[in-house]
């Protein structure tokens, strides 16, 4: 064992080292290290699972990347037909990084019961659709067989089926336009179930079926659809998947992120890594200081110490480490606690979601997190070099001691 690390252990075992004047100190340097570790992991933890959420609950009803025709059309709604007999569908085999890729149609239509009505978006969905990026928000029922012949099942979310006073089992009439001076169409649905996403721009509109309701209504082939939803398999790749799509798709169609559909939604999402950044930077300034306070009153504290060694010859480097073993023993005290409160905190709020939140504010009813491995190990790795780098500093106090000043120390 080195000399240094031995000293610095007993140090660190000594009753009189608890009951000295630094031990209130060392107890707040300990303290803040591990508040700062809790305020850092539920930040990052709580920012980064908030912006995955947000993401899926998008790409669940739109997909990554929409390939449609060109048009001026700005709403929601399907208006000219694409063939599904294309060179990328039903797999997208020119574009690498590609999962899936669904035919989707959209119709608007109004929902009238005896009581109320409501404007929807009726999205027409097929046999391709991956009902698994909806499956955790159904909150009632079950998903439509659209593997079969043509029925009416339809999901409906639960903001429409408290407004329009419907639950599942229960039949409406929905009215879709047709061209000026014609009467609309009518189809008559059949919740089998309700979903709850608490994306309310999305709940407050969409209500999902068969396609083939909007291929009749709007007298189109069989194999004509309203657009195609692609899903890569990298988010964090998909600008360049969509510049690559777009290239690989005929000059006649365009293709659009849903990055760039829904700007101002994840331009928002950015602001919450800038928000992280922040936090971190002043937890670990904070916990830094309060680490050089508490090495400078150890030093102090053990003045006399230091004189006596290197008046036995130690160097100044060697008493140094000895100070610098003393704080990482703190350091990762402080760690050890914070990462236990810390995750504990994250495992409550993820199996019990005690933290709720306004789904009008932030798209979520319950503040989501993701519990990443390896950036909590990044975040302690990280803290423990940055506060060792700064106490390289102080711990400089100790080449100016001189051995028999420090000794007649009192």
């Amino acid at each position: 064992m080195k000399l240094e690390y031995f000293i610095a252990k007993r140090l660190v075992t000594t009753k009189n080292y608890k009951s000295s004047i630094s031990a209130p100190i060392i107890k707040i340097a300990i303290a803040a290290i591990a508040i700062g570790m809790v305020m850092m992991i539920v930040s990052i933890a709580t920012g980064i699972g908030l912006q995955q959420k947000i993401r899926q609950k998008v790409s669940a009803f739109n997909g990554h990347v929409i390939i449609s025709n060109y048009d001026d059309n700005q709403s929601e709604v399907s208006v000219e037909p694409i063939s599904i007999h294309q060179d990328f569908y039903p797999q997208f085999k020119s574009v690498e990084g590609i999962s899936h890729i669904q035919a989707v149609a959209t119709k608007a239509g109004i929902i009238r019961t005896e009581n109320a009505f409501e404007g929807i978006v009726f999205k027409g969905v097929g046999k391709d659709f991956q009902w698994e990026n909806l499956q955790e928000y159904i909150v009632s029922g079950k998903i439509p067989d659209l593997k079969n012949n043509l029925n009416p099942e339809v999901v409906i979310s639960e903001y429409l089926a408290n407004r329009l006073q419907l639950k599942v089992g229960d039949k409406f009439n929905t009215f879709f336009m047709k061209e000026e001076g014609k009467l609309p169409n009518l189809r008559n649905f059949k919740i089998v179930g309700i979903y709850n996403s608490g994306f309310q721009e999305f709940d407050a509109a969409y209500v999902i079926g068969d396609i083939r309701h909007v291929q009749r209504i709007n007298k189109w082939q069989k194999g004509e659809v309203g657009a195609f939803e692609v899903f890569v398999d990298d988010f964090s790749m998909i600008k360049e998947k969509g510049e690559e799509i777009y290239d690989a798709i005929p000059p006649t169609y365009n293709s659009i992120t849903i990055e760039e559909k829904y700007f101002n939604i994840f331009e928002w999402l950015k602001l919450f890594d800038f928000n992280i950044i922040v936090i971190l930077i002043i937890m670990i300034v904070v916990a830094t200081i309060n680490m050089v306070v508490a090495l400078l009153v150890l030093i102090l504290e053990r003045t006399q110490m230091i004189g006596i060694l290197k008046a036995v010859g130690a160097n100044n480097w060697l008493v140094r480490k000895i100070f610098l073993y003393n704080a990482g023993h703190l350091i990762l005290r402080g760690l050890f606690w914070g990462n236990l409160v810390g995750i504990g905190v994250l495992l409550i709020q993820k199996y019990f979601g005690i933290v709720k939140l306004n789904p009008e504010n932030y798209y979520v009813t319950e503040a989501p997190v993701a519990i990443d491995i390896p950036y909590i190990v990044a975040l302690n790795v990280g803290t423990v070099l940055v506060c060792l780098l700064v106490l390289l500093i102080p711990s400089y106090i100790i080449t100016k001691i001189s051995p028999v000043k420090a000794i007649r120390f009192d």
